[in-house]
């Protein structure tokens, strides 16, 4: 059977310290509905967003934004109609689908893992990855030839996968060790970078496999109660500097039988500094339990206020000019009707009068 070799070593142990840290901070984040939804929304943008630029999708983030914010399983002609983005018929339906291939994961039952980590599930992931874009007798099917992978950013060969034959064979080692007890020694963040490698080293289709294993990496998370709230997103991390990426993948093989070590540190390092960037939101936009101790309840926000309140953070105190500057689309009297409910809420406070009024948050 499988089984993975790798050290723990003083940086794992670091990494791994300190986003378990940050994860009980996000856990028990007294965050108001409204906050986690906007959390929520921007990490599934930015995971779909730098998920597919990483495979060389030109979309921008705000293009992908109008994508991911559309409901229904839609086609990129029913996407150009109804936002009217100028764009590659491909890029766009890169984007819906892999937009449903993480709504597919957030819909899923944790408790239900062992039965998720299959082939069959690896196959769904694909074919949601990538319908409309291969042809089909390729979607969600092992492939039947040898191929190899090409760097998006420059065009070199990064290295060539197993034969074809040897596809299914490595495949259920594989899902045998992963849906099996001897990876629930495992902890679930290596788990994850494990599963993650793994399937990009069998490389088991034509197209679709970097996008395919994160979705199962991020599968693996997400039913380990690793979820982050869903607030988080390795795909910019891994865009970032994707040659770093490739290079971290390729240490695996160019290592001493197959030491994931490197790897494993280079993807919970990554995981660290992302759920850090979190929590630090969490930390400073949510006023945290220091707002739920002071009002004795969570406190609704609406998005314009939620908007009000980033520029207070970021300012300290901020003006009414200063608050239409930033709600440009906003009648005067809704800004107003806004501010005063927040000093109702006892969220901020008024200070001054007349032309010298100005608005900060209550300590």
């Amino acid at each position: 059977m499988y089984q993975p070799k790798f050290s723990i070593t003083n940086n794992l142990l670091t990494y791994i310290t300190r986003i378990e840290a940050a994860k009980a901070l996000i856990d028990q984040a007294a965050l108001v509905p409204a906050w986690e939804a906007k959390f929520r929304d921007d990490a599934l943008t930015r995971t779909v967003h730098f998920g597919t630029k990483i495979e060389g999708n030109d979309l921008t983030h705000e293009q992908t934004q109008q994508v991911v914010r559309l409901d229904g399983m839609l086609s990129s002609n029913e996407v150009v109609q109804k936002t009217g983005l100028l764009a590659r018929e491909r890029d766009i339906q890169e984007v819906i689908n892999y937009r449903n291939v993480i709504r597919w994961i957030d819909q899923q039952d944790a408790r239900q893992s062992s039965r998720l980590f299959s082939i069959e599930t690896l196959k769904h992931l694909h074919t949601l990855t990538m319908q409309q874009l291969i042809e089909d007798r390729y979607v969600g099917r092992f492939r039947d030839k040898q191929v190899i992978v090409r760097s998006a950013s420059d065009g070199q060969i990064v290295f060539r996968p197993p034969v074809s034959v040897e596809v299914p064979y490595l495949l259920e080692d594989f899902i045998a060790w992963l849906s099996g007890p001897a990876s629930q020694t495992v902890h679930p963040i290596f788990r994850a970078a494990i599963t993650h490698y793994q399937l990009v080293f069998i490389h088991p289709f034509i197209e679709g496999n970097g996008r395919t294993a994160r979705g199962m990496a991020t599968l693996v998370l997400y039913t380990s109660e690793y979820d982050f709230k869903r607030f988080f997103s390795l795909e910019q991390y891994f865009d970032a500097d994707v040659d770093r990426y490739y290079q971290a993948l390729l240490s695996v093989q160019q290592s001493q039988g197959h030491d994931l070590t490197y790897w494993l540190e280079y993807f919970c390092y990554g995981l660290a500094i992302e759920i850090e960037k979190i929590k630090n939101q969490v930390l400073k936009l949510s006023k945290d339990l220091k707002l739920k101790q002071q009002l004795g309840e969570q406190v609704a926000l609406s998005e314009r206020q939620i908007i009000l309140l980033e520029l207070l953070h970021n300012q300290g105190e901020i003006t009414s000019q200063d608050a239409q500057a930033a709600l440009p689309n906003v009648s005067v009297d809704t800004i107003l009707r806004d501010i005063k409910d927040l000093i109702a809420k006892r969220v901020i406070e008024k200070q001054g009068v007349t032309k010298g009024v100005r608005y900060r948050l209550r300590d």
